[in-house]
C-alpha cells in the first residue's frame, strides 16, 4: 500500500509541476498585452512566470494534488470509473474556487487548469505503466522556458546607454527628498533664501561602465557666515547609493 501510494504521490507532483509551468507563462504572456515592456522580454516574462507559479503552484500542489489522490484512491478501491469520468469528475472539483465566491472568471479557468492535469496526470500514468521514464514531463517544461526566455530576449530590441542624464534624472525625480530643490539637470541655480545668497549644483560624473557620481553641492553665504555642504550619490541602471555627505548645513533648512 506504502509503495502505491507513493508512486501515486510521485505522480501527482509531476503533474502539478509540468500543468503549473505551462499555465504560469500563459497567464504571464496574457499579462503582456496590457502592458508596455520594451527590453528584457524574456527576463520579464520569467518573472511574471515565477510570480503566477507561487500562486497557481500552491493551488495546484495543495488542493488539486490531494483531491486528485482522493479520486484515484477512490477510482481504484470503491468505484471503477473510466478515465473519461475520472478526467471531467477533476473538472468539476476545478470549478470551486470559482462556484464557493460566485465568480465565473475563477471557476473557468480553475476547470480548465484540473482538466489540464488530469489529462497529464493519465499520460503519466499511461507512460509509467509501460515502464518509460518520467523525464519527459521534468524535462520538457525546463526546456519550454528556456527556449520561450531566449525567443522574448531576442526578440526585445537592445537596452539604450544609460547616460549621465539618465543618472541625474534617477537621483532628482523623486518627490520630498533634500534633491528636489536643487537642479534637475546638470547646471547650476543661484538665488536668495532669507538673506543668504545660494548657489546650487547639479553634476555627474562616470566612474565605470555605466556608473556614474551624482553630486549635488550647495555654497551659502550671508554677512555672518558662509559654509557649504555636498552629498554625492553612486547611480547605475539598477540602483542608487547614497555614497558620501557632509558639510554644513544653513539654519534656512531648520
Amino acid at each position: 500500500m506504502y509503495d502505491e501510494l507513493k508512486v501515486i504521490v510521485i505522480r501527482k507532483l509531476t503533474a502539478a509541476f509540468f500543468t503549473t509551468t505551462f499555465i504560469s507563462i500563459l497567464l504571464a504572456s496574457l499579462y503582456f498585452k496590457d502592458t508596455q515592456f520594451e527590453y528584457n522580454l524574456g527576463n520579464q516574462l520569467m518573472g511574471w512566470s515565477f510570480f503566477y507559479s507561487i500562486y497557481v503552484g500552491a493551488i495546484i500542489l495543495i488542493y488539486g494534488s490531494t483531491i486528485s489522490i482522493a479520486l484515484e484512491i477512490i477510482k481504484r478501491k470503491w468505484f471503477k470509473m473510466n478515465d473519461l469520468l475520472y478526467v471531467l469528475l477533476h473538472g468539476i472539483f476545478g470549478l470551486a474556487n470559482g462556484l464557493f465566491f460566485a465568480e465565473w472568471g475563477a471557476a473557468l479557468p480553475g476547470m480548465a487548469a484540473a482538466l489540464f492535469f488530469a489529462l497529464i496526470d493519465r499520460w503519466i500514468y499511461r507512460r509509467t505503466s509501460k515502464q518509460k521514464p518520467l523525464k519527459l514531463f521534468v524535462l520538457t517544461p525546463i526546456v519550454v522556458c528556456l527556449a520561450t526566455w531566449g525567443l522574448f530576449q531576442i526578440i526585445s530590441p537592445p537596452m539604450p546607454p544609460f547616460t549621465k542624464e539618465d543618472a541625474v534624472a534617477s537621483t532628482t525625480d523623486g518627490e520630498g527628498d533634500i534633491t528636489d530643490v536643487f537642479p534637475e539637470q546638470a547646471g547650476k541655480w543661484q538665488g536668495e533664501i532669507n538673506g543668504y545668497q545660494i548657489v546650487r549644483e547639479t553634476s555627474a560624473e562616470e566612474v565605470g561602465d555605466e556608473k556614474y557620481i551624482v553630486t549635488f553641492t550647495e555654497s551659502w553665504e550671508s554677512n555672518k557666515e558662509e559654509g557649504s555642504w555636498f552629498l554625492f550619490y553612486e547611480v547605475d541602471r539598477q540602483s542608487m547609493t547614497l555614497y558620501q555627505q557632509g558639510g554644513q548645513q544653513p539654519d534656512y533648512y531648520k
